[in-house]
């Protein structure tokens, strides 16, 4: 949501400079964009618009080593599959911080059913996934439901495809527990200030003014369309000259590319097709087909659909997690797993969990 507002803050920015058809085309996507950061709740889904036969010839592309090819099952999944998103704040959501979230939601579908959905209501995380159609896709089929202890409670649920739910505070009081047992404090959060903001706003902005070419065209029943088009490489090259004196205040483990690493992206034509109706965002869709530089790649592009959002709600018969039980090596103690020699053999063969680190910041 966050980059979906950002880019159109800057395309709408980059209008400032622009010709009298630069200046309209901003001019509309300021407004789209002004009315969405005015919601208190916002719904999107992202659909990845290709094919399995697509994705198999990108993925030879990248010359995998033998047996690690995407398997088929996997390209299937991926070229149906939706991502779904809804949030809901407190205030509107151009003025909002993560403490004035009140929900959450987001769904992975594909055309059979549902793969994956979690939800943050309050301080419940709560999250059902399809474990068996995911595991066959991903060559990782999970172990059968009857082989785990009888009192495997929730993970048996999670394994059948239920909704399970645990407490996002305890997830963070674990962490910062084995942090400390571990020796390392947790380190607080970099984050940017709203001065630094403006400025890489204002820069970022700049760039886009030198690089994008938009154009309007009308359409029917109140429809219209704003493109942005721009040379891959150049553009992103600039962006990222752009936010790297900013780095240090990016989340921990984000690492930008060089412009060594950029030298070889290809440097085509891109363009993002911007739709309103009557003045309203309705959806973005990305042409990505070029970039490939494949003949055989004719169909790839990402389509974000954005509606108003549908508040989200917490499930009802959800049964919770025991993270302390979990983490403290339930999984290890199933007989059946006893005689693997990876586990006998690995880190967690002595079921010692010191250090362990949670991605709290996930939650």
């Amino acid at each position: 949501m966050t980059a979906t507002a950002v880019v159109g803050a800057v395309l709408a920015g980059s209008a400032a400079c622009g010709t009298a058809e630069q200046l309209s085309a901003g001019q509309k996507l300021d407004r789209a964009f002004d009315k969405l950061g005015k919601e208190k709740t916002i719904s999107f889904e992202l659909d990845l618009d290709t094919d399995a036969k697509t994705l198999k010839t990108l993925d030879a592309q990248s010359d995998p080593e033998p047996g690690e090819e995407i398997p088929d099952e996997a390209a299937e999944l991926i070229s149906g599959a939706k991502v779904s998103v809804t949030v809901e704040s407190k205030k509107a959501i151009e003025e909002s911080g993560e403490d004035d979230l009140v929900g959450m939601a987001m769904k992975i579908s594909s055309p059979d059913g549902d793969l994956v959905e979690y939800r943050l209501i309050g301080d419940y995380v709560y999250i059902r996934s399809d474990v068996e159609t995911l595991g066959k896709a991903m060559g990782s089929p999970m172990p059968p439901v009857e082989d785990l202890p009888p009192d495997a409670g929730a993970l048996k649920d999670a394994l059948e495809g239920k909704w399970v739910k645990f407490s996002a505070k305890k997830m963070e009081d674990l962490a910062a527990q084995a942090e400390e047992e571990g020796g390392d404090a947790p380190a607080p959060e970099p984050s940017l200030d709203a001065k630094t903001q403006k400025k890489l706003m204002k820069a970022l902005r700049g760039v886009v003014t030198r690089e994008v070419e938009l154009k309007t065209s009308g359409g029917e029943d109140g429809t219209e369309h704003v493109t942005a088009t721009a040379p891959f490489r150049t553009l992103i090259t600039e962006l990222l000259g752009e936010i790297r004196p900013l780095a240090k205040d990016l989340p921990p483990g984000m690492e930008l590319p060089t412009d060594k690493d950029l030298k070889d992206a290809p440097d085509t034509d891109v363009t993002a097709d911007f739709t309103l109706k009557n003045g309203e965002l309705t959806e973005v869709d990305v042409d990505l087909a070029k970039l490939a530089e494949n003949a055989d790649v004719k169909k790839l592009g990402l389509t974000l659909r954005i509606s108003d959002g549908t508040r989200p709600t917490a499930p009802a018969g959800a049964t919770e997690l025991d993270l302390g039980e979990l983490m403290g090596g339930f999984l290890f103690s199933d007989p059946s797993m006893a005689g693997d020699p990876e586990l006998e053999e690995g880190d967690f063969a002595e079921g010692d969990f010191t250090g362990l680190e949670l991605p709290a910041e996930d939650f």
